[in-house]
């Protein structure tokens, strides 16, 4: 099936009961999965000569929290380069009006696997600090940007078979507060920091602890922390770390600091048992600062319980584990214009969303000349 708008002509393809329609400059349309946020295809760009995937945005207009969310993440693609976060290629919408608009396409770079896929594989020391050293200068490129991620895990990081890497989405908003974490949204919770589940405020390293619960899962080849829900999370987190300091607890809201204080008090187990040296690949032949014994400390800094007492962005990347890969035009890329978070903070109608998104969308296709 056919259509024509804006002089351009649209081909509609349905790709596992979701219909897709796409500029025809778009060839050979594959399925490649089902998220939260949409379903992405492969493509074949014929303008550009190169294998796309094209993000479909599910029901960006069914409620207020699904037309913010897809506002943000437009806007931040927009606005954020760099070399270890996903490039937007093009975005378009086949409806030619606000009054039929109801779609809303994002075409990225194509990656061959996500995070989950290589944690199952055996990596040797330099794959693993490589790896973690892109994570961690994307992270520092958002936070340049004052974007605060919260919601890193290996499914939302993906890979090349040549080792580089790409953070895939910009997580949750860090304007939603406390809402997001009262509403029913269904999302993995096993790389959250302590801080957002106990509901307290956090700042730039609640990312930290995130890195270090997807390190720990490419060490032990399974999820460090599995919590059904966030109770359990805690749970799960306190039985391997230990229960936190009394300070820690005194910064909590009053009626959960009283349910934390009244759990069972555990120890915690030392790093050294939770990750000994038969985890690990062989020390490196070529560089004797990848060993065990300094993953094993990059990891004891990360995951922290108390965000005070946690390594920083920075400070992580100038870890011995680290600090070997850097490049000063990737760990310091010049940063993004700072993103505007006065529109998030502002309560809009879904058909006021739909109306910022539909203008940007055309300002995005006057910008890029879209074929």
């Amino acid at each position: 099936m056919k259509a024509f708008f804006f002089d351009k002509m649209f081909e509609t393809v349905v790709l596992s009961d979701t219909v897709f329609s796409v500029p025809s400059r778009y060839q050979k349309l594959a399925p490649l999965g089902v998220g939260a946020q949409g379903m992405v295809c492969s493509a074949y760009d014929t303008v550009t000569q190169q294998n796309v995937a094209i993000k479909k945005l599910s029901r960006p207009f069914q409620n207020v929290i699904h037309a913010k969310r897809a506002y943000r993440e437009f806007k931040l693609m927009k606005l954020v380069h760099h070399k270890n976060i996903i490039a937007l290629l093009n975005a378009f919408t086949p409806q030619a009006s606000l009054e039929e608009f109801q779609d809303v396409y994002l075409v990225m770079e194509l990656m061959d696997a996500n995070l989950c896929q290589v944690i199952t594989t055996e990596l040797d020391h330099e794959r693993l600090s490589y790896l973690l050293y892109q994570i961690l200068c994307g992270i520092k490129h958002l936070h340049s940007a004052g974007i605060i991620h919260r919601d890193l895990k290996p499914s939302n990081i993906v890979v090349k078979s040549d080792c580089t890497l790409k953070i895939l989405d910009f997580g949750l908003a860090r304007t939603a507060g406390t809402s997001f974490m009262m509403s029913p949204y269904v999302v993995t919770r096993y790389y959250r920091a302590p801080e957002v589940i106990l509901g307290m405020s956090y700042k730039e390293n609640v990312d930290m602890w995130s890195v270090g619960c997807i390190m720990a899962e490419m060490i032990r080849g399974e999820v460090l922390f599995p919590g059904s829900d966030h109770v359990n999370q805690w749970n799960k987190i306190i039985e391997l770390l230990g229960t936190p300091s009394l300070d820690f607890m005194m910064r909590l809201k009053p009626t959960v600091r009283n349910y934390v204080e009244n759990l069972t008090y555990f120890e915690g187990s030392p790093f050294h048992e939770l990750f000994p040296d038969e985890f690990f690949p062989s020390g490196s032949t070529d560089n004797d600062r990848l060993r065990a014994d300094q993953a094993r400390d990059l990891l004891s800094k990360m995951l922290v319980i108390d965000p005070e007492k946690r390594i920083s962005v920075d400070g992580a990347l100038m870890h011995p584990y680290i600090r070997e890969w850097c490049e000063e035009g990737e760990v310091n890329a010049p940063a993004p214009d700072p993103y505007d978070d006065s529109v998030d903070e502002r309560e809009h109608t879904v058909e006021q969303w739909k109306e910022l998104i539909y203008q940007e969308l055309k300002e995005y296709e006057v910008n890029h000349h879209i074929e």
